[in-house]
């Protein structure tokens, strides 16, 4: 079958994992996705953290026994038609590291690991991209399993983005544990809610909006369950919120048979779902909310569309840090070429090569991000902005990436050992630290003084004898270079024939 009018997202959150395949049609010029099909499995993966935040090998095989489903679906997507990003569970599990692997060798496919500030502009994306256009501010509000993600956005752009610990699955586990509600537990589980929401409310409330979305699985059951129950015209009000949480502290339980629409994998979770939200209306002094489709998958599929037509987030992220920190951008432009001149040369034969070499170009761009900060070290302040700033449209992954070439840029190459490097990650650090070499000078030279040449074990700079003679501060350079790569746990020797 053909999949080169498909794209496909995979959320996994907290509680539920979710597939979307979207198919890409073009109508007089622009771009829309229309869905194709959908799967979701509830996980409930945070109830899997132990008080050490160690996931149980019990959550781990419920997980990677859909993402054995999921990745029989996806099968034979082209690597970069598919993104899966991984939220709040993944970002606080100590034992990651042993357990990322195991989930994508089940998948089939690299997972990001986003942080909340990148999970709340995506949702913000997915429920902008589902609604009616207007120049309204709205306030989105996503309930996950294990954080909730508050957004204010104008038109497709979120102009304020906040991601609190504080989620349906670990309330659950907190405050009502398998589904049994008490009085008490609510008192609880507002009071925990609201002292999160007390750091962002006056924020949100001084900038206002005038519409309000809930996108998540617990707005959605609450829509339904207020409507059909009869608390509610429409949407969730507070007032509707409150008739609800008397009768299940009533039935202590939310398998009251009064309560309609609720369907059942959501009984269990809806409780802690609900203190959230009214803690939310109550300090956000939200008057309705409706239900907001779309959310995160949605706001990936539409990430995804916008790299293919070349309008990736990332580059706007790069554009805006270029800003920020005044980065020199004839030096940063100069530095990019070369080192993307050196990239091309090696003809590295590997599907993820152009990954790797957009992210050489932004690490060229953003590599004296850390000039603003002080000249002295300034590679290093460079890799901590960029391992830890919010860069919206980059993964956790992609950030370190981009940490690790320009920590590495100069100096010694010991220090990005902690990274433990691909050997394409070397090579492309290599063409950094080669054109940040020849550019000292912060001048133009002739690309053609010099070639890569690289085979298994050896990678050769094929340099003009003439040119390196009349430029002695660059042949010593090279020298040292030379030195520290036999140094270097690389994969690779480097170097330097004259010609």
């Amino acid at each position: 079958m053909d999949q080169n009018n498909l794209l496909a997202a995979v959320d996994l959150g907290s509680n539920s994992f979710r597939l979307s395949i979207g198919r890409i049609v073009q109508r007089e010029g622009i771009s829309q996705i229309y869905a194709q099909d959908r799967l979701k499995e509830t996980v409930r993966l945070a109830a899997g953290l132990d008080k050490n935040m160690i996931l149980s090998e019990e959550a781990i095989a419920r997980a990677i026994a859909v993402l054995e489903r999921f990745g029989d679906r996806i099968e034979n997507f082209p690597p970069d038609r598919v993104r899966v990003v991984a939220t709040n569970t993944f970002r606080v599990a100590r034992n990651i590291k042993e357990f990322l692997p195991r989930a994508e060798a089940a998948l089939g496919y690299p997972i990001e690991v986003v942080a909340g500030h990148e999970e709340a502009r995506l949702v913000f994306s997915g429920v902008a991209h589902e609604l009616p256009p207007s120049d309204e501010k709205r306030l989105v509000i996503d309930i996950g399993g294990g954080s909730t993600e508050f957004i204010i956005g104008q038109n497709l752009e979120p102009k304020l983005m906040q991601s609190l610990s504080m989620g349906c699955v670990s309330f659950t586990k907190a405050y009502f544990p398998e589904g049994v509600v008490t009085a008490e537990g609510f008192a609880h589980a507002e009071i925990a809610a609201r002292k999160e929401l007390e750091a962002i409310s006056k924020q949100f409330q001084r900038m206002g909006w005038a519409e309000a979305y809930g996108s998540s699985g617990t707005a959605k059951a609450l829509v339904a369950t207020l409507e059909e129950s009869g608390f509610s015209e429409k949407g969730i009000t507070l007032d509707g919120m409150q008739k609800l949480k008397k009768v299940l502290i009533r039935y202590g339980s939310a398998k009251a048979p009064e309560l309609k629409g609720l369907k059942i994998d959501r009984m269990e979770v809806l409780p802690a779902g609900l203190s959230i939200m009214i803690s939310a209306f109550k300090e956000l002094k939200i008057e309705r909310m409706l239900q907001g489709e779309g959310a995160l998958r949605v706001g990936v599929l539409y990430d995804m569309l916008g790299r293919q037509a070349a309008v990736d987030k990332r580059d706007e992220s790069v554009k805006q840090f270029i800003r920020r920190y005044h980065i020199d951008i004839k030096q940063a432009t100069r530095v990019k070429q070369l080192s993307l001149q050196f990239f091309d040369q090696l003809k590295l034969n590997d599907p993820l090569a152009g990954e790797l070499r957009q992210a050489l170009g932004w690490a060229a761009d953003l590599h004296e991000v850390g000039l603003s900060i002080s000249q002295n070290a300034y590679h290093k302040h460079t890799a901590y902005v960029l391992g830890n700033a919010d860069m919206p449209g980059f993964s956790k992954a992609d950030q370190s990436v981009l940490s690790l070439l320009t920590l590495g840029h100069q100096g010694k190459l010991d220090k990005i050992n902690t990274y433990t490097p691909t050997r394409n990650q070397w090579l492309a650090l290599l063409c950094l630290r080669l054109a940040t070499l020849f550019l000292r000078r912060r001048q133009l030279i002739n690309p053609e003084i010099s070639r890569l040449d690289v085979n298994d074990k050896t990678v050769s700079l094929i340099i003009s004898s003439k040119w390196l003679a009349q430029h002695p501060l660059t042949q010593y350079s090279l020298k040292l270079e030379t030195s520290e790569w036999k140094h270097a746990d690389s994969c690779f020797s480097f170097k330097v024939v004259p010609t």
